[in-house]
């Protein structure tokens, strides 16, 4: 008699906690976060395209719900949903090497998380649903990630927000923080470069195949993820 009202009781309290933890919100980070869509959007650089990723798409977003404007040489940015940016004539093979340099003005201002952005190589059919690319992005909390679409999302290097690289430069919300990224192929070798030093280097059969990229050749562009405002200068492709 004593076990079973002792059993009664243990099973009582413990459907009592996860009752009170069923009534809890998630986690902040855990939350979906809504896109927002930037006022007087649409890609006023000239020469340049964008797509947004298929998730933002099924939200009903579009490109134009992003503002990509060139003034004085720079980039900027104002990202409403997560997307690539390219410029057709900057299509590439055999080894290259394209880099640039992204400023965030303002760390974290149009978010309550860190976003990344940075580069991407190897893309191939972006214009349509079996997009496939490469990207090398930081995060302002030093970190990065390596990614890619393949055309299904594939990861090589940052697990949740990503690798920690004392290399990558890191910001106080409100406060500015730039970064100099630096994606190349060379030979057999798939790199990424953040602040001058290698924070990742694959072989070129762990990026290319099933599921992940058609070739390392093809366009080469910008990646940023969704809701944050970044500059980009001295944007450049070498052959």
């Amino acid at each position: 008699m004593r076990f079973s009202t002792a059993t009664a009781l243990a099973l009582a309290g413990a459907l009592s906690i996860a009752h009170l933890h069923a009534q809890q919100p998630p986690p902040k980070q855990a939350m979906d976060e809504t896109t927002r869509k930037v006022a007087g959007g649409g890609i006023k650089a000239a020469g340049w395209q964008g797509k947004i990723d298929a998730s933002e798409a099924a939200k009903g977003l579009k490109i134009d719900d992003s503002k990509l404007v060139l003034q004085g040489g720079e980039l900027q940015l104002n990202n409403g949903p997560a997307a690539v940016y390219w410029n057709p004539a900057n299509k590439v093979a055999g080894d290259v090497t394209v880099s640039a340099t992204f400023t965030e003005p303002k760390y974290m201002s149009s978010n309550d998380h860190p976003h990344p952005y940075g580069l991407f190589i190897g893309g191939n059919k972006l214009d349509t649903d079996q997009a496939t690319l490469i990207y090398c992005t930081p995060y302002g909390t030093g970190t990065f990630i390596l990614r890619g679409f393949g055309p299904a999302p594939f990861r090589l290097d940052g697990g949740g927000r990503g690798t920690p690289s004392d290399a990558i430069h890191k910001a106080e919300p409100g406060g500015s923080v730039t970064q100099d990224v630096e994606m190349s192929v060379k030979g057999d070798k798939v790199e990424c470069k953040i602040n001058g030093t290698t924070v990742a280097s694959h072989a070129k059969a762990e990026v290319v195949g099933a599921g992940k990229l058609e070739s390392t050749d093809g366009l080469v562009g910008i990646r940023a993820a969704h809701n944050l405002d970044v500059n980009i200068k001295n944007f450049k492709v070498t052959k």
